[in-house]
């Protein structure tokens, strides 16, 4: 009465689709989005951002400011790239 053999055809796959809560499409991705807009711009900067900070401060012969936002963090840090050529892509520089 009943097969237990299945026909592949009668069978629909199941594809995984990425929840938009958990990965944000590329319009909301912190990379492309102004840091004025971040929702977590005011907190203190990462740690990594604040290592790679004093990295390019120094290799600018700037000043490094550790108490800077995440948000002025990342404007300061895209600054100092285009002064130093470091971490821009062939194409930005």
């Amino acid at each position: 009465m009943y097969s237990n053999e299945q026909n592949d055809d009668n069978i629909q796959k199941h594809i995984p689709q990425p929840d938009p809560a958990l990965a944000p499409n590329e319009s909301y991705s912190n990379t492309e989005k102004d840091p004025d807009e971040w929702i977590t711009g005011a907190e203190p900067m990462t740690g990594a951002q604040k290592s790679y900070l004093k990295t390019l401060s120094d290799e600018a012969g700037e000043e490094f400011d550790e108490n800077l936002s995440k948000a002025a963090a990342s404007k300061r840090i895209e600054e100092l790239q285009h002064k130093t050529g470091r971490g821009l892509s062939d194409q930005n520089k």
